[in-house]
């Protein structure tokens, strides 16, 4: 497919002046929805176009009159946080007929609407786009009954079509994620967090269905973020004997004395006969030939509610501003397309080849990363006896280092795990560096990594102490426990750590930097572990919800809150879009007095026109003079008669809690990858006895670049990185920033350079299972 011709467009180029754009939701409601909703609305408006709700799906369209209504800015205020969908969606079988559409496209030209917005699933998706190619035989039949005229098919001769999934099921080709899952994920993990408490207690045995229909995304995702011991899912059917190799399983871990075992089905999960596994099934076989005291729980549509998570809610909010781009951009030879999540960027895929890939292949998942998950989950869940076990005679060593993140605990774990797989010798550095050069190093095992992914902050232990002036001790602990290779799993501090793992530390030998900071500041990766989690501390989790519905029976009060983040702006900026923040402030951005006196105008402004709360946010570092306690009283000042303000500076909050399902997952997979790294390049570099690795490609930091997972020479990243202020010269997410501002109906410059490329959907299907 061609991509768009000018990559260098402003948005402010496309005009939606004189357009009318309709936004519905349909099928399973999914947490985000209602953020998409608000970014549709609020970037129509901004470019100029009138938007429309149309009220419970499909339904309301062909039903038409209070169903479809204009939109304003203020009817989307207050709506970010809120699960479920506001506007409402249905079902609709009479829009599956020929009479349904005939009557959804009258009332659709009787309010001019020409381009249609749909966030729902793959059924949604197709109802338009068969609407989308019958419209010009429509119009046609309108004007013969009379029911239009000839001018107003003309006028409305083309309907534009753009799809965002809403889905909690993951269960979409062409996108690594859909709106909701994410939430979902969350939903699933808190119960099952909360019920592994109870399991410990009593040295239960809990069996939990999942949804998913005959997807296992979650059921796949959430047993690789909480450890579970069993994952039934419909993408792999479990051969013959299962029964006995599960069973098999859970008595040994009964016998290395672990108190719960977590069994997690998928609810369309099947055996190899095409026969439904149920929970029911699990608990007979686990009582029977275990003895195990066992318990089911079906979380059922606990799933679809509560509150949408940070991620969803930007999410939801690209998607929903890359939405009104594509169909200000849209001409009759465009095909509908679809907005879709790759890597860390938001595209464009044609909505047909994606909805036909999901028909032809219903029960595989073709995003990216199923099969790394799978194959992940399977590398961690199984302790093989030492006799199956590779020889190998290396020794590897993990630490922590910088500030606890939460997620650290699963990358340890995954790390001591998989090294172990592969034969190693596995040791734990306790309190990183001070505990390096002091010697507190010891050997870990399997069972001593039990439990550890739901468990915040370091349990080895961490502390900001850098390396340069303990380097010869250093050298001298590796040599004593004869260390071959270093796994480091932190902040800049790794950075520090790794650039002299050539030169005077393991010479020879191999490392690898893994990063974990809440701020998300860190060269060589657009994201690390912790961050995820802190972003959900700021926003959904407690604080900014929170102290907005505090205000609920307030009128009119802003809250000034301050984030961590040092020098850098991710947490402030993009916490902000999570949040619907009115103004940020970040170092990146530099601003002056007369930047937040136009500021406190703007939201005084908004307040004027119904709005009834504000939220601010600062980075804390974002400027020396400008402090959070000056921004306050300024708007304090400024503000008299109109709002008043309160302030709440968030700290170590954001550090601390369990860490969130991504977070979970991306320490686990990343820890994995990079010791099978360690250890492909031990075995390359093992020469006569003794490992020589002293290249630039043996000290690398593991993070993920745009759409790939990268290994790249730490000495390499010197030019990219800002030592005095600890950031990346290049921040991707700084392209985000002008969206927080664009949905607080602030004028500003969007670059849609990454963005509106119509690409063709490239998925590799899955391999079977050994």
């Amino acid at each position: 497919m061609a991509k768009q011709q000018d990559t260098k467009k402003l948005f402010e180029n496309l005009s939606g002046a004189g357009k009318s754009i309709g936004v519905l939701t349909s099928g399973g409601d999914a947490q985000g929805m209602n953020a998409a909703v608000r970014a549709v609305v609020r970037m129509g408006i901004y470019v100029g176009a009138k938007v429309y709700f149309i009220h419970e799906g499909y339904q309301g369209m062909v039903d038409g009159g209070d169903n479809i209504e204009e939109a304003s800015w203020e009817s989307v205020s207050s709506m970010l946080q809120v699960g479920g969908t506001v506007i409402g969606s249905a079902r609709c079988k009479e829009f599956r007929s020929h009479e349904g559409r005939l009557k959804a496209a009258h009332q659709l030209i009787l309010r001019g609407i020409t381009n249609l917005c749909v966030i729902g699933g793959d059924g949604s998706l197709t109802g338009a786009n068969l609407f989308r190619e019958e419209w010009s035989g429509l119009l046609e039949e309108l004007v013969q009954q009379g029911l239009i005229d000839e001018e107003a098919a003309q006028n409305n001769s083309e309907l534009h079509i753009v799809g965002m999934v809403g889905s909690i099921d993951n269960d979409f080709c062409g996108t690594d994620m859909t709106i909701g899952t994410d939430s979902a994920l969350h939903r699933i993990i808190e119960v099952v967090d909360a019920i592994m408490t109870t399991a410990q207690s009593h040295q239960r045995t809990f069996v939990l269905e999942v949804m998913g229909r005959h997807c296992g995304y979650l059921a796949l995702v959430s047993a690789l973020a909480c450890g579970a011991d069993w994952v039934l899912i419909p993408e792999m059917p479990p051969e013959d004997g299962w029964e006995e190799h599960m069973c098999q399983k859970l008595s040994e871990n009964r016998a290395d004395k672990k108190r719960l075992n977590i069994i997690i089905v998928a609810e369309g999960a099947i055996d190899c006969h095409n026969k439904p596994i149920t929970t029911n099934h699990i608990k007979e076989l686990v009582v029977s030939c275990l003895g195990f005291d066992t318990r089911v729980t079906i979380l059922g549509h606990v799933q679809r509610g509560g509150t949408p998570s940070a991620f969803d809610r930007i999410l939801a909010s690209r998607m929903g501003v890359e939405a009104v781009l594509a169909l200000l951009e849209a001409s009759d030879s465009t095909p509908a397309c679809v907005v879709s999540l790759c890597g860390n960027q938001a595209v464009r895929l044609p909505l047909m080849e994606c909805v036909q890939m999901v028909s032809a292949y219903v029960s595989l998942i073709f995003c990216r990363s199923f099969e790394n998950n799978l194959n992940t989950y399977k590398l961690l869940s199984y302790h093989k006896a030492d006799s199956e076990l590779p020889n190998s005679s290396f020794k590897v060593a993990v630490l922590n280092v910088g500030a606890p993140a939460a997620g650290m605990n699963a990358a340890v774990r995954s790390a001591v795990r998989v090294g172990i797989k592969e034969g190693h010798k596995m040791f734990a550095v306790n309190d990183g560096i001070e505990g390096f050069y002091k010697g507190q190093i010891k050997e870990i095992k399997w069972g001593d990594v039990a439990g550890w992914t739901g468990q915040g902050g370091s349990i080895l232990g961490t502390k900001r102490t850098l390396p340069a002036k303990h380097l010869d001790k250093i050298a001298e602990q590796i040599r004593i426990h004869n260390i071959n290779a270093l796994l480091v799993i932190g902040g800049f501090e790794s950075a520090s750590l790794g650039k002299h793992i050539n030169s005077s530390l393991l010479s020879p030998g191999s490392g690898s930097a893994l990063y974990s900071t809440v701020s998300n500041n860190i060269l060589g990766s657009d994201l690390s572990i912790g961050a995820d989690t802190a972003l959900n501390a700021i926003t959904y989790l407690s604080t900014c919800d929170r102290i907005k519905q505090s205000a609920s029976g307030t009128k009119r009060r802003v809250f000034i809150i301050e984030t961590m983040g040092g020098y850098c702006g991710y947490l402030a900026s993009v916490g902000g879009l999570a949040a619907g923040a009115d103004t940020v402030y970040i170092y990146e951005e530099p601003f002056g007095i007369r930047d937040l006196q136009s500021n406190v105008e703007h939201l005084t402004e908004k307040m004027k026109t119904g709005i009834q709360r504000g939220l601010v946010l600062r980075n804390e570092n974002s400027n020396e003079n400008f402090t959070t306690d000056f921004i306050y009283q300024l708007y304090s000042e400024e503000g008299k008669g109109v709002f008043d303000c309160r302030k709440n500076v968030l700290g170590h909050m954001q550090q601390g809690g369990a860490p969130s399902p991504f977070d979970r997952n991306f320490g686990t997979k990343i820890a994995a990858k990079a010791i099978q790294w360690i250890s492909r390049k031990l075995k390359e570099s093992y020469k006569d006895g003794k490992v020589f690795a002293n290249t630039e490609d043996t000290a690398c930091l593991l993070g993920m670049r745009r759409r790939t997972m990268a290994f790249q020479p730490v000495v390499q990243l010197k030019d990219e990185t800002d030592f005095a202020h600890r950031i990346p010269k290049e921040q991707w997410w700084l392209k985000l920033h002008p969206l927080m501002k664009i949905l607080a109906k602030y004028k500003t410059s969007y670059d849609v350079s990454d963005s509106g490329q119509l690409e063709p959907v490239t998925r590799v299907r899955p391999k079977k299972a050994d």
